[in-house]
């Protein structure tokens, strides 16, 4: 009797539930923007942000790798060079420099080979390949610096071409204005806005990160050159 009843007060709870529009769930019909579309919103420019963004974290990647490589440090290697030219072993430091591979380690080498000129010809071969070797690592950056500054602007310059867009319809519309008219050149003009500050802010902070990496690696190269001029002047000191 009991499940009777129970059963008799479901189907009459559905019932009212279906009679009643409160009671009775209604399926939301609105449209959701995803990411990518409202990149498409944005028209062409959109295709070049990505496209500079692209480039830009590809250089950003490739740089971490290099200038990772370029950072080993050995904390022996400048007393295994100084035990090399103490006991005249020349050939044994060139060929540890040449192991090593940094750029520390080829400049060393560099002033290895000029040992028997005077101390500024030395100095001044290292400096050249110290020189060399900053731009080898500054690979890229330039590129890098061009698109965080590049990419805010191109965002603007789709701010005021949506804006125009907009004007346009509405302007060619007449009396008839309606605001499905407007929305696509809004739509590219907030979007690019936000897309080239997006990209710019990214790229503006990668580059910063690898002009930081890079002035570490500058700093040991320094510090490896004094180290080794400090060296060749030990004996005069004597």
């Amino acid at each position: 009797m009991m499940t009777f009843l129970l059963q008799a007060a479901l189907n009459a709870a559905d019932t009212l539930a279906g009679a009643n529009p409160v009671l009775t769930p209604i399926a939301s019909g609105e449209p959701e923007m995803n990411l990518l579309d409202m990149a498409c919103k944005g028209g062409w420019i959109m295709v070049i942000l990505a496209l500079m963004s692209v480039v830009a974290f590809y250089i950003f990647f490739e740089r971490t790798v290099a200038i990772r490589k370029a950072g080993k440090d050995d904390p022996l290697f400048m007393d295994r060079i100084r035990d090399y030219i103490r006991t005249g072993e020349i050939k044994s430091a060139i060929n540890y420099c040449r192991i090593t591979n940094t750029p520390s380690a080829r400049m060393i080498e560099k002033g290895i080979a000029r040992m028997n000129r005077p101390t500024a010809d030395v100095q001044a071969a290292i400096e050249n390949t110290g020189n060399i070797e900053v731009a080898k690592l500054e690979n890229g950056l330039s590129i890098m610096a061009t698109i965080s500054s590049g990419a805010p602007m191109l965002g603007f310059l789709g701010t005021v071409t949506g804006m125009v867009r907009a004007f346009w319809n509405m302007a060619n519309a007449g009396n008839n204005i309606d605001i499905t008219l407007l929305s696509s050149g809004i739509y590219e003009a907030m979007i690019t806005t936000v897309g080239g500050l997006v990209v710019g802010i990214a790229v503006m902070f990668a580059y910063n990160h690898l002009v930081y990496r890079v002035d570490k690696v500058v700093g040991q190269m320094e510090a490896r050159t004094i180290a080794f001029m400090d060296l060749l002047n030990e004996p005069n000191e004597k």
